[in-house]
């Protein structure tokens, strides 16, 4: 199988909103993703939107995300994970969502081709066209180990040709990297968590990358958001605690004003205040929300931190989110197995 890599200790260079920032990492370094080229406008038509970009639509740019989505050797579509991975391959098959964040963990235990082709393929191959993915520790990809998630979202995989919506629009992806994508008025970033345990000085690079990322997004007036798998606003459960190591991320992310951030990891449901990175609720912090809901067996709760204001473990599904132009946005918990749910809105920042 060819995997298109960037040898290490190079220089990757990094897809940014203000065009291609080049970047020098250490060695086992970010690996390059592949850019289609700028339409050119000419004076007969107006100028595409660049492929970094997807275009506003009325009302809002609508997204589902979850992560934590499958278990071992599970192809059972009246499973939880089934129910889930229908349910969201019917939006994108019908267009009623213009992107699906993949937050993680997407087929345990150990995944390769093989079982990405196998067990995840069957259920939530359907939300592929429309999916933007991150990578999370050990169950997608630990070096040396399990390193075949990349090659699958790139449709590299035997019998899985499909590419995610990212790889279609800038080609190999590889595990670790950092990329962004706006979405109309929206600015998103998307991190890889695993870096911190796999490789921290790469992470460390990636802080920079991601103060510079969003501080040019920001300047381009651009809302923003971030996409990572192992969350630092969470309840600590009998399986995890909060990820303190990214708080150098939660910093910039803080810096710049983010707007919310989805991850995964915990396998219940949690939504923070918006929160700043000293962990209080104020006006302009960052509104925290944890979606492992996708189809893993669900955990309880083994602390309360103050600054989340609601979580569930006893129901899977996804959530559902409309991105308004003003910076604005709604939220709804999706059911699909189980009764709890969580909806609310939050105003445009002043």
């Amino acid at each position: 199988m060819r995997r298109n890599r960037v040898a290490a200790g190079t220089s990757a260079v990094l897809l940014g909103v203000a065009g291609l920032w080049a970047v020098t990492l250490a060695a086992g370094g970010v690996k390059t993703a592949g850019q289609e080229p700028q339409p050119t406008a000419t004076v007969a038509a107006p100028s595409l939107p660049s492929p970094d970009e997807t275009p506003a639509r009325a009302g809002g740019v609508r997204i589902a995300a979850v992560g934590d989505m499958n278990g071992p050797k599970n192809s059972a579509a009246d499973s939880p994970s089934g129910r889930n991975g229908a349910a969201i391959s019917t939006l994108v098959r019908t267009n009623q969502i213009d992107a699906f964040l993949g937050l993680g963990d997407f087929q345990y235990d150990t995944a390769y081709c093989a079982d990405y082709v196998k067990y995840w393929h069957p259920l939530w191959g359907g939300t592929k066209s429309k999916l933007y993915w991150v990578s999370a520790p050990n169950h997608d990809w630990q070096p040396g180990r399990n390193e075949d998630l990349d090659n699958f979202m790139n449709g590299q995989c035997p019998d899985a040709p499909g590419k995610a919506a990212i790889n279609q629009q800038r080609g190999l992806i590889g595990n670790g990297t950092p990329y962004s994508k706006d979405f109309g008025k929206w600015h998103i970033a998307f991190l890889s968590s695993a870096q911190w345990r796999y490789n921290p000085a790469q992470a460390q690079a990636i802080t920079a990358w991601l103060d510079k990322d969003l501080a040019g997004a920001r300047a381009a007036g651009k809302h923003l958001a971030v996409v990572h798998h192992d969350p630092y606003f969470t309840s600590d459960t009998h399986g995890h605690s909060r990820s303190t190591e990214l708080k150098p991320w939660i910093d910039v992310m803080w810096k710049h004003r983010v707007r919310f951030t989805l991850s995964g990891s915990q396998h219940n449901y949690e939504r923070s205040c918006p929160v700043n990175n000293a962990d209080q609720c104020v006006g302009d912090g960052i509104t925290a929300f944890q979606v492992s809901t996708g189809g893993m067996g669900l955990r309880s709760f083994t602390s309360s931190p103050p600054y989340i204001v609601k979580r569930f473990s006893d129901t899977h599904g996804f959530l559902r989110m409309t991105l308004r132009d003003d910076g604005s946005f709604g939220w709804s918990f999706v059911p699909t197995s189980g009764s709890s749910t969580d909806a609310g809105t939050r105003p445009a920042p002043r």
